[in-house]
């Protein structure tokens, strides 16, 4: 009897095809032709910027960025999409929390109708938004009316009008992403927290919230510069007044209209701040390394 009789020939060794990304440390490979619509899709969002670059006037651009006018935009806007990202970390976090763990006994229908009005600002025009604050908040508004009689207070184009706009249009992105991040997390290491005698805050606190650390920052990346960029709510909600609601895409949108070159270099200035918040979100959030 040959040696190895019986036994079932062992099976040839699987040739792997160069330029596998297996080498890259993933152990999967990419079809070739993915790359050519993905080169497209790279080029459709890289050119437009492209663009910028090269209608820029550069021998003005530092007189263009240092003007009152962008400097005061440039304040008002980080200092409203900072307080904006703000609430949406202290409202956003805690519905986030409910719409991933919370249970309404026999109303499952209830939570999801929850989750598609919170939902509803990601697929709703900003303008819609903006003229909804209105209608909501203005002199004649269902709340505003009362507010303006019993207190004396309007909050139409006013700051805390742009920081409500925002936080309306940017606290879906950190729901969204908290969210994810908890219903990953699952809650197995809170049960195993809770049989070894901790409280469900505190096992909140110390086990779930490191968990979904990566997930949050994500999410108050893209709060951050989604409050820098809004421009519809804001200008239906907020105006454009100088000093007080006009922010960096208001007045990009106004220089627009007279001077070219200043909007130009504004909307490079617009891109560079949402570079530098991508970068510095990047460890934490959107690479998900701790």
């Amino acid at each position: 009897m040959t040696p190895g009789a019986g036994t079932a020939p062992a099976p040839a060794p699987t040739r792997r095809r160069e330029g596998a990304a297996d080498r890259h440390g993933t152990g999967v490979g990419l079809p070739v032709w993915m790359w050519v619509p993905a080169g497209i899709g790279f080029l459709v969002i890289a050119l437009p910027v492209l663009g910028l670059l090269w209608e820029a006037d550069w021998a003005e651009t530092p007189r263009l960025l240092t003007s009152d006018a962008a400097l005061s935009a440039l304040r008002l806007s980080l200092l409203t999409a900072a307080i904006s990202t703000t609430l949406c970390l202290l409202l956003g976090g805690p519905l986030a929390v409910v719409l991933a763990r919370g249970r309404i006994n026999r109303l499952p229908s209830l939570m999801r109708g929850i989750r598609s009005v919170v939902l509803l600002p990601l697929v709703l025009p900003p303008v819609v938004g903006g003229l909804s604050l209105l209608f909501l908040l203005g002199a004649n508004g269902l709340v505003g009316q009362g507010l303006d009689t019993a207190f004396g207070i309007f909050i139409p184009f006013s700051t805390a009008a742009v920081v409500l706009a925002q936080t309306f249009v940017a606290m879906p992105f950190l729901i969204v992403s908290l969210e994810g991040a908890l219903r990953t997390a699952g809650q197995r290491y809170e049960a195993t927290a809770a049989t070894l005698g901790a409280s469900p805050g505190l096992a909140f606190r110390r086990v779930t919230v490191p968990l979904v650390l990566p997930g949050l920052a994500s999410g108050l990346v893209l709060a951050f510069a989604r409050c820098m960029g809004e421009f519809g709510a804001t200008i239906a909600f907020a105006g454009s007044l100088e000093g007080t609601t006009r922010t960096l895409p208001l007045l990009v949108y106004l220089q627009g209209e007279t001077d070219v070159a200043g909007a130009v270099a504004l909307s490079l200035l617009l891109v560079v701040v949402s570079l530098v918040v991508i970068v510095v979100g990047r460890p934490r959030g959107l690479d998900g390394r701790g």
